[in-house]
């Protein structure tokens, strides 16, 4: 389990690189669930998402390790592949990402207008491994690396010292990375606090994974409007962190996060994807308990989406 030294070197390792983005009030959202809220807005952060964090952290972490990296190799729905692009670009790495063919559109463009190498096939992982091999780069996993993590947990950290101590932190959740940072940052720090995960009921990973007993392939292959949390797996550290410091995964069905996502945008006027959305839509759907006013933090884990997105929604 990373400490909080590992977090605050973290922190420290990738300042130069990302952004401490603002933790922002919510009074409009605050009022209408009868909650304290807050919103930590990494829609705000470089490419989009809070994945440049944990980029940025490895592969900065690895060079001051020794490693001689000559390229990267990525595999992700988007987000992680636009941060790794960027990443790369910045530190004059070749960057190949391997990317799902139904991957939004907007997500490929941002990922090659960043410079990066687009690679579309089914099978993410394997592929990553060949490309990798091939080519003599690093493999950059975009959740089940402690360096990775590390750099997630920077977003607690900022929580913690915003002066803002919440309740609750509600977090999206797809294979894990940013709650296990999360968790571990805020739990050392408040263990009074409550760390809730939030996963689509047709992309579940890491319910799957905790019902299992063990991190695993899902039986089916995840799909979601909340793409951002499509991960095929739920990772094995990760899992070891939401067994150990995260209070509960619960799951929300796809005709909640269309209308959480709606809400969201029209009461924090932020531009964000229907994965930021899913902590409100389990809140809506009285899936998590609770108490008037209490302090709640929603991580506000990314904001790319696309017109096409923006254009068909539609709230019954």
């Amino acid at each position: 389990m990373i400490t909080p030294t590992d977090i605050s070197q973290a922190a420290a390792r990738i300042a130069d690189w990302t952004l401490r983005t603002p933790l922002l009030p919510g009074p409009r959202l605050g009022e209408s669930l009868g909650l304290d809220v807050a919103l930590k807005a990494e829609n705000l952060q470089h490419t989009g998402s809070f994945k440049a964090r944990g980029v940025f952290n490895a592969l900065l972490a690895r060079r001051e390790r020794g490693a001689t990296i000559t390229g990267v190799a990525a595999f992700s729905a988007g987000n992680h592949a636009m941060a790794a692009a960027y990443a790369g670009r910045a530190l004059a790495l070749p960057t190949v990402v391997c990317m799902p063919p139904g991957a939004v559109v907007t997500k490929i463009e941002a990922v090659r207008r960043y410079g990066g190498e687009v690679i579309l096939t089914d099978d993410l992982l394997g592929t990553c491994r060949e490309v990798a091999a091939q080519r003599g780069y690093d493999l950059l996993h975009p959740f089940d690396d402690p360096d990775v993590i590390a750099g997630q947990a920077t977003v607690g950290a900022e929580i913690v010292a915003s002066g803002f101590t919440p309740d609750l932190v509600l977090v999206p959740v797809g294979g894990g990375g940013l709650i296990s940072g999360i968790a571990a940052a805020v739990k050392q720090s408040l263990p009074g606090a409550r760390i809730i995960g939030i996963e689509p009921v047709t992309a579940n990973a890491m319910t799957h994974a905790l019902r299992a007993g063990a991190a695993g392939p899902l039986p089916q292959r995840p799909q979601s409007m909340a793409d951002g949390l499509t991960a095929p797996f739920a990772g094995e550290l990760a899992f070891g962190y939401v067994t150990s410091w995260v209070d509960s995964i619960v799951e929300v069905d796809e005709d909640s996060i269309r209308r959480a996502w709606w809400e969201m945008l029209d009461q924090t006027k932020l531009l964000l994807e229907p994965s930021a959305a899913v902590g409100l839509a389990a809140l809506r759907n009285g899936l998590i308990e609770v108490r008037p006013q209490e302090r709640v933090v929603f991580v506000i884990s990314g904001g790319n989406t696309s017109p096409a997105a923006l254009a068909s929604l539609t709230v019954a």
